[in-house]
């Protein structure tokens, strides 16, 4: 591989050779260079072969000689979330020279907690997804300088790195784009499951469409479903079709349920849109390829992975001590199908 120089980086990003030079040599933060600055000029610099340059042998590594892989530990393999953002991830550590492993968390498996220290060994750095970043976690980590950040897990305290979609801005997008349909009588619909986690999600909504003039005031309902997930009472929503509410419009918070919904909707002959419009809060595998396409929000898994990429990798570079933490927030986007009624 041709050997490495700082002008050559500092070329390609098109800035200075001595801001190169102090990122490389952790100085950034002492000089005040900012966050995003630092994590291009890291991305790019192990892309042209500087972490893997010999002339590193002198230097005495941050953290423990490790294989190079950042582990990633879910609420569950199965959830929507980390079966859409993994490919992006794998892309986004593949581009950087690093591999990606994901580990499950078991919240009834008491060994759990014994070998959080022991992942250190295998990992040089970790996300935690959701649930999986629970307060023993972070505790054990942050006493051990351990380099990590957070996905997908809103926080109110600004100590740690956390990436998020900003479900504000998703929320904002719907609430306009309804707005403009100009429909009267909106059901929320999640299932009693998800209720509880979902109650700060829902208050979002309704703020946001008490500011919709026309907007009657929503109705939430908390679905129940049956033990193979693919069947819906339609008893728990059928007075919501007809007067004295009767919905112009559901609104969906998660996508393994618009499937049932959809199918119960169709079993008593009731047409989307044309009876019932639906909106989904999430992106489904298939919403574009059904008999009426769903519109939904879609995550910006892309974005989340590169910004969570850079994150870990300036992290561990850092040695889990990197003075600043940050919070960032990618918005979603709203992908307009037939199902909300503007074709």
């Amino acid at each position: 591989m041709k050997k490495f120089k700082n002008k050559d980086l500092a070329a390609r990003l098109g800035v200075s050779g001595t801001l190169v030079s102090l990122v490389l040599n952790n100085k950034a933060d002492q000089h005040g260079i900012r966050k995003d600055t630092q994590e291009k000029v890291l991305a790019l610099a192990r892309q042209m072969g500087y972490f893997s340059s010999r002339e590193e042998k002198s230097v005495v590594p941050p953290t423990e000689e490790k294989p190079g892989i950042i582990g990633m530990i879910v609420p569950s393999l199965s959830d929507a979330f980390v079966l859409g953002i993994t490919p992006y991830l794998q892309k986004a550590f593949m581009s950087i020279g690093l591999g990606f492993s994901i580990i499950t968390k078991d919240p009834d498996d008491q060994r759990y907690d014994r070998m959080i220290i022991s992942f250190k060994k295998f990992f040089s750095g970790l996300i935690l997804v959701g649930e999986a970043a629970d307060d023993q976690t972070i505790r054990v980590l942050r006493s051990t300088d351990y380099p990590f950040i957070l996905l997908e897990k809103p926080l109110k305290s600004g100590k740690l790195n956390v990436v998020n979609t900003d479900i504000s801005a998703g929320i904002q997008l719907v609430s306009d784009h309804i707005s403009n349909l100009g429909y009267k009588n909106i059901l929320i619909a999640t299932d009693r499951i998800s209720a509880r986690s979902d109650s700060s999600t829902v208050d979002k909504i309704i703020s946001a469409f008490s500011k919709i003039e026309q907007l009657n005031k929503p109705v939430v309902i908390e679905i129940e479903r049956s033990l193979t997930d693919s069947e819906i009472d339609f008893g728990q929503i059928e007075h919501f079709l007809r007067p004295p509410f009767r919905a112009d419009l559901i609104l969906v918070l998660h996508s393994d349920l618009v499937y049932p919904l959809m199918s119960m909707l169709r079993k008593k002959k009731l047409r989307v849109p044309q009876d019932i419009a639906l909106i989904s809060m999430e992106d489904g595998v298939g919403f574009d390829l059904m008999l009426t396409p769903v519109t939904s929000l879609k995550m910006p898994f892309p974005g989340l992975a590169i910004k969570a990429a850079n994150m870990i990798w300036s992290e561990v570079k850092n040695a889990g001590k990197g003075k600043f933490k940050r919070q960032v927030n990618i918005a979603p986007d709203l992908v307009v199908r037939n199902s909300c009624g503007k074709l």
